[in-house]
């Protein structure tokens, strides 16, 4: 079924003030409610390519598959359709970039992060790898959906920071998964639901240069115009530093 029309969406990435390249990819097929956000990172271009290689692997296999209707079964851990397919187009996407880095020199050692969306049935699946994240403002409600694959969230589950602390740690770029270092990636898939016409989803890279109250306060502020709200956030993430790529 198409959703065009149904979902209002908007993608901006920047380089920002510190970086010589942007390494972060964005892929947006709203008639198919898809949406991922890859940052890439290696040596010379590497992470410009391995988050290249996610975005279009994922976006090409999962139209592919809605194309089709090629849905698999549901599995025992009870997984929609649509968010079996996201998971295994993530692995697929894994095994490219980890093929590539092994026989192109040029990309060894390369790896991404990915945090991709499906909207389908008045749901929708999300699934990750990293610490791009995925938000949900909902009836004045902001959470995060997505839990970081870090060393700094693994410090906090074991109770070594709070979350507080946690916002002025200094380490918070040591990711403990990324697309291309494992041969078989390790996406968390899930489904959730969420309500027509009151949701916002929100993905976020560099977010570690704006606090999540900026976040829900620009997306509030500016709702009505989506491009003012991302072009909003990039000031404010530049404004802060703008250390890394933005997106």
């Amino acid at each position: 079924m198409s959703l065009r029309g149904k979902i209002a969406s908007v993608a901006l990435t920047d380089t920002g003030k510190v970086r010589e390249h942007n390494e972060d990819m964005i892929g947006a097929e709203a008639d198919i409610g898809l949406f991922v956000l890859a940052d890439g990172m290696g040596g010379y271009n590497a992470g410009e390519v391995a988050s290249g290689i996610a975005v279009k692997t994922i976006i090409n296999l999962v139209r592919d598959a809605v194309a089709r209707r090629t849905f698999p079964y549901a599995t025992p851990k009870r997984l929609t359709r649509p968010s079996i397919i996201l998971r295994d187009a993530i692995h697929r996407a894994n095994k490219i970039i980890y093929h590539t880095s092994k026989t192109q020199p040029q990309c060894e050692g390369m790896g991404t992060t990915v945090v991709a969306c499906l909207f389908h049935d008045n749901r929708v699946s999300i699934a990750h790898v990293g610490d791009s994240r995925l938000y949900r403002l909902r009836d004045n409600r902001f959470e995060q959906m997505t839990l970081d694959h870090s060393l700094l969230q693994e410090l906090v589950d074991r109770g070594f920071y709070s979350q507080q602390e946690a916002q002025r740690a200094t380490n918070k770029n040591y990711v403990t998964r990324a697309l291309g270092w494992n041969r078989m990636s390790m996406s968390r898939s899930t489904n959730s639901r969420y309500r027509r016409a009151t949701t916002t989803c929100y993905f976020g890279r560099a977010v570690d240069m704006i606090e999540d109250e900026d976040i829900q306060l620009t997306i509030s502020t500016f709702s009505a115009n989506l491009d003012t709200v991302a072009k909003q956030l990039i000031q404010l993430s530049n404004d802060n530093g703008g250390r890394d790529n933005i997106s």
